[in-house]
């Protein structure tokens, strides 16, 4: 499956023409350089497109829907580079649908002392413009990402890589298409969701199909693609028979091999990017998808257990916000199962029957295949490992029946204190900050639901910025936040959001 797509983002600079065709030259040129210069830093990963300046109502109002149309155009960078009177943008900022992002900066660092004149004042009124074009954009009550400093501050470029990857985010959630094997389990609450207000909001299509109908496509792969499969299988993992015939065991490896073949071939041809499973509803298949499941997730597909859309949507955005990046440390459906309350060693060890992506291993994962109570199949076979440490972000995205809330919590994956030989599933063991009794607290308080959508790779600045386009309540737990604090939170949230 093929991730990170072809994506540029425009750069805009505003400025007018009360002073004359030489300052609208040298604006230009300025534009030229930051904009050459910013894509040969290697720091952004979409590249930048400098846009003729924008001075009069009909070029900008042009211009925005110019952005709109273009598939290539993930967003607009905006810079004030003078004075640009923001009733000119009304138009274009009422037309324009795509992550707006507004640049403080300026072309020069530095104020130049001894040489600084009116000219130069008129021609490089960053400070000013910002200060029109910043009222309009608020006043109209668009959502848009405000980012200060000059352009050849590191820390400056990697916020605006932020915001990239955030923009992809938003602009590929309207794409995002969610195959669902059944239906959700059964008298399970945080799995619901109102499907129609997913499509509304978030843009995610959401469709069920029988597992028997996936089950035909599985049954159609041959044994020799099977084959072949299974051979990468033995070369790109270790292999822990726990006491199995090997042959005996390597059919049951083919069997995952034949469903992860099937599955994406049947994704492929409807056209989806996430898929949730349910152990309750597997006719046709021989085992519950476990290493199958997988191998689809580290290719980018979006997973939900127990029919969870919303949490398989989520890692199929942040798979794509995170496409392409350097040294990734993984992105996965996690599961809340259960806790260590030793003074000085709390945490939550996270897992789930089979289906966690190996992204996040630490080292080689390793195939097993051993029994499973649920889903009533033979021993299906899966990844084992444990995951990486170091911060990360879960999110769990709920429905409280009017509106949609994301939560987004901030936690610190460790190593397991000990070994678990009989637990043979992959896992990770987190701490949630700011302690581990106010994580949980807070955690349960805002409805965080069992499953997660976890990365090390973003932000919870990036998810709450995505949440923020998206229009949908953001709350952010981290290490400034307190019980009292987050209850007027979640009230004030109940009054903005309805």
């Amino acid at each position: 499956m093929k991730l990170k797509r072809q994506y540029q983002f425009w750069f805009c600079i505003g400025s007018q023409d009360l002073y004359g065709e030489e300052v609208l030259r040298n604006v230009a040129e300025h534009g030229r350089i930051m904009v050459d210069k910013l894509n040969a830093a290697g720091v952004l990963p979409y590249p930048l497109v400098l846009k003729p300046t924008l001075i009069e109502a009909a070029g900008i109002r042009r211009t925005f829907n110019e952005a709109n149309e273009d598939d290539n155009c993930a967003g607009v960078i905006t810079w004030m580079h003078t004075f640009s009177p923001a009733k000119s943008w009304i138009q274009g900022l009422k037309e324009y649908r795509k992550p707006l992002c507004h640049f403080l900066t300026q072309f020069n660092e530095e104020i130049p002392y001894d040489d600084i004149d009116m000219d130069f004042m008129n021609e490089n009124q960053s400070a000013h413009g910002d200060r029109e074009y910043g009222h309009m954009v608020t006043r109209m009550g668009i959502e848009r990402k405000v980012i200060a400093g000059h352009w050849s501050d590191p820390q400056a470029q990697q916020r605006l890589a932020a915001w990239m990857r955030t923009a992809i985010g938003i602009v590929e959630s309207a794409r995002v298409r969610v195959l669902r094997m059944a239906d959700n389990m059964r008298n399970v609450a945080v799995t619901e969701g109102d499907k129609v207000e997913a499509q509304q909001v978030l843009g995610w299509q959401l469709d069920a199909y029988p597992s028997s109908e996936i089950a035909q496509a599985v049954a159609a792969v041959s044994d020799s693609d099977v084959n072949a499969l299974v051979d990468e299988y033995y070369a790109t993992y270790d292999i822990i028979l726990d006491g199995r015939d090997p042959q005996e065991f390597r059919r049951h490896v083919a069997v995952q091999a034949k469903i992860e073949i099937g599955m994406e071939r049947f994704l492929l041809e409807k056209d989806y990017h996430a898929v949730v499973t349910h152990f309750g509803d597997l006719e046709g298949l021989q085992q519950l998808p476990g290493l199958a499941i997988q191998r689809l997730e580290q290719k980018g597909y979006g997973f939900g257990p127990e029919g969870d859309w919303k949490t398989a949507a989520m890692v199929r955005v942040m798979k794509l916000m995170t496409a392409g990046m350097k040294d990734p440390k993984g992105t996965s459906m996690l599961e809340d199962y259960t806790y260590n309350m030793v003074p000085g060693k709390e945490g939550i060890l996270q897992a789930h029957m089979l289906e966690i992506c190996p992204s996040l291993a630490d080292s080689k994962p390793a195939i097993r295949c051993l029994p499973l109570l649920m889903g009533n199949r033979e021993d299906p076979a899966r990844l084992v490992f444990t995951s990486r440490t170091g911060p990360g972000i879960a999110t769990s995205l709920i429905d409280l029946g009017s509106r949609f809330r994301l939560i987004i919590h901030e936690v610190d994956c460790k190593r397991n204190e000990k070994p678990m030989p009989k637990l043979p599933v992959a896992t990770a063991f987190w701490t949630p900050r700011p302690d581990f009794k106010t994580g949980l607290e807070a955690w349960v308080i805002a409805g965080g639901a069992h499953h997660s959508a976890f990365t090390f790779d973003l932000s919870a600045e990036q998810m709450a910025d995505w949440a923020a386009h998206m229009g949908v309540e953001a709350v952010v737990l981290g290490n400034d936040t307190t019980i009292r604090g987050l209850k007027q939170e979640l009230q004030l949230g109940s009054l903005i959001y309805r």
